[in-house]
């Protein structure tokens, strides 16, 4: 009698899983004629058993949720590959774990790692109610229905970092989405997009769900096996979710809520008993898996599983070797979620960027007495950070983190991280005069045989003067020559002084040194918002959704005296009095919009100094 209850329970916990009771095959839809009269399906018998099962189902997950945990099906041989099979390390379950049809249960010394490394000791209930709470879904606001939104405070960097790589694929990469089958190698982030320079502003406003899930899967895939030093990427995923839920995405949506229910995480007990993991050393592999656990991930403990999947994919403790989260930081004590309102720490932030959990955003390492080091990041990187901080000069942001291979940031600030981006590469090319300054130290540099001094000869000076095609006027070519020696200080005076058309950088239109371009600013948390669409439709009410705000950036060049930042343009021959009303006309039609500030502001100019920002609207939050 027990055995036969014990299968009742799986049995009904499969059909508690499934879109509906199995039953033969239709040619019509059952809300499109249903079955015919007579048939097996519509008879009283038929009707009563598929009410029982339904009855039992649901009896089955009430006492299961109410368990706390979820009665694996009957032992039967898993349908996953090999490295499916695998646990967070990659073995094979001889440590005592399970292997069940979702996959791999963590160990307990797993868990209580686990566990006390991302909260700690005495968390509070406010911390895990914030992480217990937050899926990675995209925002169902028309205007920013490109980003991931936010509804609680402190997983912000897990959604920012995530949104920054789901914005590389939109962006430089839209052509592979459209793919059914992905394409990805290994280094999949070597690849360059010779399309980049055609996308316009609109370009998210041909964006489908389809789309966007696929930028979605890749930009997890990528980071996860980043984590794992592209040799693996650890999936973690909830027990209560199978490999037989069938039925739209939306009805997985409520089956997932639904089984959620009542579930907390307060303890490593708690975690150990929901979480499954998969161990995957492909791609290809991990691809399909990740992407059939979609709805897993928009529940509300997605972000939290997210940042699982990351830690174990890089490796919990030493034991793992070194490539291992506690190995990457300075201080393996501390919680990686800070207290006391839950923020993702930096660690957390650049093992999603750069793989590793390392706490420091220099580039390298910084030796310090006594054998001790800081550890910063060690190569270039995807995406890159830039951060309030800096600005306040608190930290030093390296150029790893500064200049990514894409123009595209995670901001940080003192309490939320948001992102900013640019839709050309074009933004962190060297402008004219930066190329043609480049291109004169390089001669001058040759010709230095001093190992460094920054001085020439006579004889190496004409060389240079050559091979950059400059011509000094004879006074100034004898005034920088009657040393015997040429230094570089005062050679630059003079390049600045020289007109352009005569091998110089002195630019009368102030156009040749002078970068000006757009970037995008995306916060995901909800906030009220004032302007926009709800402003033209008079509403009395903000609505509350994610901020994408669009920000024209002018940029001097960093050696320009300050005269020379002036947008003012003068006619060839204005001069003296007669001409009064020329330079008044000049500088009135020429004079630039007024600048304006806010905090983001600061953060673009710690990667471009003195920039000058403006944009329409309500000022961009970095909060």
């Amino acid at each position: 009698m027990a055995d036969q209850e014990e299968e009742d329970l799986r049995m009904a916990l499969r059909m508690s899983m499934q879109q509906w009771p199995p039953e033969p095959k239709r040619s019509m839809p059952r809300e499109s004629g249903g079955a015919p009269m007579g048939s097996p399906d519509d008879s009283p018998e038929a009707k009563s058993r598929r009410l029982q099962r339904e009855l039992r189902a649901a009896a089955a997950e009430k006492r299961l949720m109410m368990a706390g945990k979820v009665v694996s099906p009957a032992r039967r041989n898993v349908a996953f590959s090999k490295e499916e099979k695998g646990g967070a390390a990659g073995g094979g379950g001889g440590d005592g774990r399970k292997v069940v049809s979702c996959g791999m249960e963590l160990s307990d010394a797993d868990a209580n790692q686990l566990f006390s490394m991302v909260f700690g000791n005495g968390v509070s209930e406010g911390i895990l109610a914030r992480w217990c709470n937050q899926g990675i879904r995209f925002s169902p606001d028309p205007e920013t229905f490109m980003g991931l939104v936010q509804h609680e405070g402190g997983p912000c960097g897990v959604l920012a970092a995530i949104q920054a790589f789901v914005l590389k694929y939109l962006i430089f990469f839209p052509d592979d989405l459209g793919k059914v089958e992905p394409n990805m190698p290994q280094n999949v982030g070597s690849r360059r997009s010779y399309a980049s320079e055609s996308v316009t502003s609109n370009k998210f406003s041909s964006l489908t769900e389809d789309g966007k899930a696929r930028a979605l899967v890749r930009s997890m895939v990528e980071i996860l096996f980043s984590c794992g030093s592209n040799k693996r990427a650890v999936i973690a995923t909830l027990s209560i979710f199978g490999n037989d839920a069938e039925g739209s995405d939306s009805l997985k949506d409520d089956i997932i809520t639904k089984a959620l229910e009542g579930v907390s995480i307060e303890s490593a007990s708690d975690l150990q008993k929901i979480l499954r993991v998969n161990t995957y050393s492909l791609m290809a592999n991990a691809y399909p898996r990740l992407e059939a656990m979609i709805p897993v991930f928009r529940s509300r403990l997605g972000a939290l599983l997210f940042l699982i999947s990351a830690l174990l994919s890089r490796g919990l403790g030493l034991g793992y070797g070194m490539d291992s989260i506690q190995a990457d930081r300075d201080d393996p004590n501390l919680p990686l979620v800070t207290a006391p309102f839950g923020h993702a720490s930096q660690e957390i932030v650049n093992l999603l960027l750069c793989g590793q959990a390392v706490p420091n955003v220099f580039d390298g390492r910084m030796d310090l007495e006594g054998g001790m080091s800081l550890k910063g990041i060690s190569t270039c990187v995807e995406v890159g950070f830039l951060t309030l901080l800096e600005s306040l000069n608190f930290c030093k942001v390296g150029q790893f983190l500064k200049c990514p291979k894409w123009p595209i940031w995670v901001v940080g600030s003192e309490s939320h991280y948001t992102v900013l981006f640019a839709l050309h590469t074009s933004v962190q090319d060297e402008n004219e005069l930066e190329g043609r300054e480049s291109q004169i130290r390089k001669a001058f540099d040759a010709q230095d045989q001093s190992g460094g001094g920054g001085f020439i000869s006579v004889e190496g000076f004409h060389q240079v003067l050559g091979e950059t095609r400059i011509e000094l006027p004879p006074e100034k070519l004898d005034h920088l020559c009657g040393a015997g020696f040429i230094v570089w200080s005062e050679f630059w005076q003079v390049l600045l002084d020289l007109d352009k058309r005569f091998g110089g950088l002195k630019d009368p239109t102030g156009s040749m040194g002078k970068k000006v371009f757009d970037l995008y600013h995306f916060n995901g948390i909800a906030k009220s918002v004032l302007n926009g669409n709800q402003a033209a439709s008079g509403s009395e009410m903000p609505i509350q959704r994610p901020r994408l705000t669009k920000l024209t950036v002018s940029v001097p060049p960093r050696w320009t005296p300050e005269e020379f930042m002036a947008d003012v343009v003068l006619p060839s021959g204005s001069g003296g009095g007669n001409d009064q009303n020329a330079k008044e006309t000049a500088t009135e039609v020429a004079k630039p919009e007024p600048p304006q500030h806010a905090p983001l502001v600061d953060c673009i100019r710690t990667r471009w100094p003195r920039a000058v920002c403006n944009w329409v609207g309500d000022p961009p939050s970095i909060v």
